[in-house]
């Protein structure tokens, strides 16, 4: 059973940094894509980063590129998403999710998901 918990959100005012973490269950972080989504009010969920479980390639949106970085260490079961220079309209719900296979930037091909953490920014 995989199972994934996200921490580390929280209200921040615009140009701060923030560190999300997904704790996941043993193995999973060595052998499961990835992914970091995000979803605003009224908004559907957007694909925010991926790292895939074998080369530990990463992917970002064009949207967080240069700004958010997908990490994870495999020790400690954990995904990171490392988010600088955060701005207004990063604000939402940001999710942990796990697949099976090769990368996807699909929501809907993500089979495993954590029940997320609200990330605020203020202007």
């Amino acid at each position: 059973q995989v199972q994934l918990v996200e921490s580390g959100g929280g209200l921040v005012q615009a140009g701060d940094s923030l560190r999300l973490s997904c704790a996941t269950s043993s193995g999973t972080c060595s052998n499961y894509v990835m992914g970091w989504f995000r979803q605003a009010p009224g908004k559907e969920r957007e694909f925010v980063a991926v790292i895939s479980w074998n080369s530990g390639a990463t992917y970002t949106a064009d949207s967080v590129k240069g700004r958010f970085a997908i990490s994870r260490d495999n020790a400690k079961n954990t995904v990171y998403l490392q988010m600088n220079s955060l701005k207004p309209e990063d604000t939402a719900r940001y999710f942990c999710a796990a697949r099976w296979g090769i990368r996807s930037y699909v929501s809907r091909e993500y089979p495993y998901w954590g029940q997320g953490t609200q990330v605020t920014v203020s202007s």
